[in-house]
């Protein structure tokens, strides 16, 4: 199944994307897709449902994050090998892990705010999993029991606040709108094999991102026995797994990043695609003389 949340950003309605791509309305069934809608069992419900006998939802609403509830936006750093070179980074040994706020979650196709003052904003076309079941110091060969679905991610990022301001990440990476998640959430019946999904990333319409996930260092499985080990990962949770090679930061003959008026669209095979306008910083109204 294709789900998703769609309709003005804080009133969706959860969403089901039907054989030729439209939106069918779940509202009659579900009242929005959280921790208790993406069970198991809640799942298998929504899966027996004919599509055919919901709502068709007329024109292209926005969509949405396509789940809510989330309690933590986590990720993983340098994990494509190639990624880390570019980066002029070692392969690391264990997982890179660091926190995206939960509040710079937004639909996959919400323009991004570029932080004010800011040197480095770049791109990253992700994997994202979302959990569908508590997971709590779980074995490797376990833990895609845990997974209630995909989704494409843009792990926006801020490297100069990112890796001059000090030795964390977190700060370079929660700035508001930094969080592009969707348009659907696919469950893992639909995706196969995770760890054999091409993804890729234009700027303007220049391809500067072409990889897969074959790719990755630690694979999804890996990833979530790890978190598992010392957090428990609740329904809703959502962790973006790394990214290929090809960010503003590694491009040659020198780096480049974003600016204002610049356009991003991203893809994940099976998994649907985002765009982003990316604007200009502003006073958000309300806070004059602050």
């Amino acid at each position: 199944m294709k789900l998703c949340r769609y309709g003005t950003a804080g009133a969706e309605k959860p969403g089901l994307i039907d054989a030729d791509g439209r939106i069918r309305d779940l509202s009659a069934h579900i009242a929005d897709l959280g921790p208790a809608e993406i069970a198991p069992a809640a799942l298998a419900r929504l899966a027996a449902i004919d599509p055919a006998g919901l709502p068709l939802v007329e024109d292209s609403p926005r969509y949405g994050v396509p789940v809510t509830g989330t309690t933590k936006f986590i990720a993983i750093g340098l994990n494509y090998a190639d990624h880390a070179a570019e980066s002029n980074l070692p392969i690391p040994s264990e997982p890179v892990v660091f926190n995206k706020w939960v509040n710079c979650l937004q639909g996959p196709n919400d323009p991004v705010v570029i932080p004010r003052d800011s040197k480095k904003t770049d791109w990253e076309v992700e994997l994202g999993i979302v959990i569908g079941t508590r997971a709590n110091y779980v074995d490797e060969g376990e833990a895609l029991a845990h997974v209630a679905g995909y989704v494409v991610v843009n792990d926006v990022s801020e490297r100069h606040w990112q890796t001059e301001r000090g030795p964390t990440w977190d700060k370079g990476k929660g700035f508001p709108t930094f969080g592009p998640v969707g348009p659907w959430l696919v469950t893992p019946d639909e995706v196969g094999d995770p760890q054999a999904l091409s993804m890729w990333l234009d700027v303007n319409g220049k391809r500067v991102q072409d990889g897969s996930t074959k790719t990755m260092i630690f694979t999804v499985a890996q990833i979530i026995a790890y978190l598992s080990q010392f957090m428990v990962l609740e329904p809703g949770d959502i962790i973006t797994t790394g990214t290929p090679p090809g960010v503003g930061l590694g491009q040659k003959p020198e780096p480049w990043y974003l600016k204002a008026g610049d356009v991003v669209t991203l893809g994940i095979e099976k998994l649907g695609e985002q765009r982003q306008d990316f604007i200009a910083w502003s006073k958000p109204v309300g806070e004059a003389g602050r």
